[in-house]
């Protein structure tokens, strides 16, 4: 009588309980990155939102936008008009008032880094970045989603991906990208050059127009927002 050849029952149950425990903790590996760079994005636009307003509390001005600053902040290159809104050069200020602001932020301590004022276009020696590299915009303006009216906003760039977005908007406030203080953003991440700007409002994009929803469902990498102020 020839011996059977094979895998006993017990076996394949062991082979298939590995392969269960291996893939529940590659499913879980990727939840935990998702988690933290959820984590990472809330961190970072909470700690410069705050840096804005200390620094308002402090000098009676708003980062970027500060006529003082060469005068009162050590290091400091840059002045603002003081007209109480931080614009750019296209919009009619002498300087770019969005890029100056990070200068005065670092310069006097409320953010982490040491910035300096460099018009025109954003470097990594000039403005700050998200996770994904791109460029962060603290800003006078109305590029956002929804019925926009010119506001101070923090944007966090492009090349994040719509799911995350999603999740950092339902952590922080109501889940819809064209409603509430944190919405979609058509911002490049880079004021000239180098950034593509995210798209949304359509079905396949960052956001579903029609209720605003952030694209969760088939993840867009290519995406961004701004934090209302």
């Amino acid at each position: 009588m020839k011996k059977q050849k094979g895998f006993t029952l017990i076996e394949i149950a062991i082979v298939l309980v590995i392969i269960g425990l291996l893939l529940g903790g590659v499913l879980k590996g990727q939840e935990l990155i998702t988690s933290a760079r959820v984590r990472n994005l809330i961190s970072q636009q909470d700690g410069i939102k705050a840096a804005y307003f200390g620094f308002l509390d402090r000098f009676r001005a708003l980062p970027g936008d500060y006529n003082g600053a060469v005068a009162n902040i050590a290091g400091a290159t840059t002045n603002g008009n003081n007209n109480g809104q931080i614009r750019t050069i296209a919009a009619g200020d002498a300087v770019d008032e969005q890029i100056a602001a990070w200068e005065h932020l670092s310069r006097a301590g409320f953010i982490n880094g040491s910035y300096t004022y460099l018009g025109g276009a954003e470097t990594t020696a000039s403005a700050p970045t998200n996770p994904y590299a791109r460029f962060l915009q603290l800003i006078y303006d109305s590029v956002y989603a929804g019925t926009a009216t010119n506001r101070h906003n923090l944007k966090t760039g492009n090349q994040v991906p719509s799911d995350i977005l999603a999740e950092v908007d339902r952590k922080i406030d109501d889940g819809v990208a064209d409603g509430g203080t944190f919405r979609f953003s058509a911002y490049p991440g880079q004021t000239t050059g180098g950034g593509t700007a995210p798209t949304g409002g359509a079905v396949g994009t960052c956001y579903v127009a029609a209720n605003g929803p952030w694209n969760a469902a088939a993840p867009v990498t290519n995406c961004g927002a701004s934090s209302l102020f």
